[in-house]
């Protein structure tokens, strides 16, 4: 086996596991890494895959794809405890996501 299949059996194998669990469990999963950076979202107009990236203080940056339409992924954030909303910046698009502190 090359080294070029080998690889692509690791990475189909990989997106395989990851699209075994639900996309809700995914991104749970993602956000108890580090639970308390900010969150930014993305994805084009009606398209059912979005990406999501924690930008971490000691973890820094990190994205992950999900199979989830931008408002299921903002719902689900919420579900998580987060305040979504636009930037304050009017040219950029990404909607950010904090932690709602509990009192």
């Amino acid at each position: 086996m090359s080294l070029a299949q080998k690889i692509q059996s690791k990475l189909s194998h990989e997106s395989h596991d990851a699209s075994s669990k639900p996309p809700e469990q995914v991104l749970k999963e993602f956000i108890a890494e580090d639970p308390n950076s900010v969150y930014t979202f993305d994805s084009e107009r009606d398209a059912p895959r979005s990406e999501i990236c924690r930008e971490g203080k000691e973890k820094g940056r990190k994205c992950i794809q999900m199979e989830m339409y931008s408002t299921q992924l903002f719902q689900a954030m919420q579900n998580q405890g987060f305040f979504c909303a636009l930037p304050m910046d009017p040219t950029r698009t990404h909607i950010e996501c904090k932690r709602i502190p509990k009192n």
